[in-house]
C-alpha cells in the first residue's frame, strides 16, 4: 500500500513537472510559432519578452484536482526554481532536481532516491529542449475569455489538442495583462477531470545558491539510491 502512494506522488510530480514545461513552453515558443490567431501571438511574444528579460524565476503554486461525477476534489502546494534549463520542483513531499543533464526524484518518506539520464527520443521524457518544440505541432490556439480575478484582468489563451486520442479536451493559459506574467493553466479533461494549476507567487531574479541544482548524495546517507541508467 505504500508502495502504491509513493508511485502516485511520484506520478503526481511527474504531471506537475509537464505542466511547468507546458507553461515555459507557450513562453518561449511563441515567437517561432506561426500564428492561429494573431492577438493571442501577440500576448504570448509579450509574455515571452517579459520572462526572457529573468535570470531565474521562482514560483509558488496551488494545484487542484476536481471531478464533480466521481466527487473528487484535492487541493495541493508547491514550488518550483527555474534558472535557464534547471529546475528545482517541491511538490507532495517529493523533490525533484534536474541539472541540466540528470533528474534525481528525493522521496524523504520512503528514504529513496531516483537517478535518470534524460532520453531526447523518448516522446514522454521531460527535457529542457522540449521546452521549445513543445507546441510545434499538436494543439490549436486561440484568445478566449477576458475575466476580471480579485482586480486583476487574466486573458485566457485556448489551446485544443489536435490529436483525438487525447485525454484533453482542452488547455487554458491565464494570463496577467498588467505583468504579463502566467496566472494560471488548467486542463480540461474528456471525461470530465480538471486540473488547475494556480500561481500564487512569481519571484524574479532571486539570489540562488551556486548548488541551487547540484545533487550532493552526501546529504542522504540512509537513502536507497535507485540508478535508472
Amino acid at each position: 500500500m505504500k508502495s502504491q502512494i509513493q508511485e502516485s506522488k511520484k506520478n503526481n510530480t511527474e504531471n506537475m513537472v509537464k505542466k511547468f514545461l507546458l507553461i515555459v513552453a507557450s513562453i518561449f515558443f511563441s515567437l517561432s510559432i506561426q500564428a492561429q490567431d494573431k492577438k493571442a501571438k501577440e500576448l504570448l511574444d509579450q509574455v515571452t519578452a517579459k520572462v526572457k528579460s529573468y535570470n531565474s524565476i521562482v514560483i509558488d503554486f496551488k494545484y487542484s484536482l476536481n471531478n464533480a461525477k466521481e466527487n473528487i476534489n484535492q487541493d495541493s502546494k508547491g514550488n518550483v526554481t527555474m534558472k535557464g534549463n534547471q529546475y528545482v520542483l517541491n511538490f507532495m513531499g517529493v523533490t525533484k532536481i534536474f541539472d541540466g543533464k540528470k533528474t534525481y526524484t528525493i522521496v524523504p518518506e520512503d528514504e529513496e532516491i531516483t537517478i535518470s539520464k534524460i532520453n531526447e527520443k523518448d516522446d514522454n521524457a521531460i527535457t529542457p529542449s522540449k521546452m521549445l518544440t513543445f507546441f510545434n505541432t499538436g494543439y490549436k490556439y486561440n484568445m478566449d475569455i477576458l475575466q476580471n480575478v480579485k482586480g486583476r484582468k487574466i486573458q485566457y489563451i485556448k489551446l485544443v489538442p489536435t490529436n483525438s486520442k487525447d485525454q484533453r479536451k482542452e488547455v487554458l493559459l491565464g494570463i496577467d495583462i498588467q505583468t504579463k506574467h502566467i496566472y494560471n493553466l488548467i486542463e480540461v479533461g474528456k471525461k470530465g477531470t480538471k486540473t488547475t494549476l494556480t500561481v500564487n507567487s512569481f519571484k524574479t531574479n532571486q539570489p540562488l545558491s551556486k548548488n541551487q541544482f547540484t545533487f550532493a548524495e552526501s546529504k542522504y546517507p540512509n537513502y536507497y539510491i535507485n540508478k535508472l541508467d
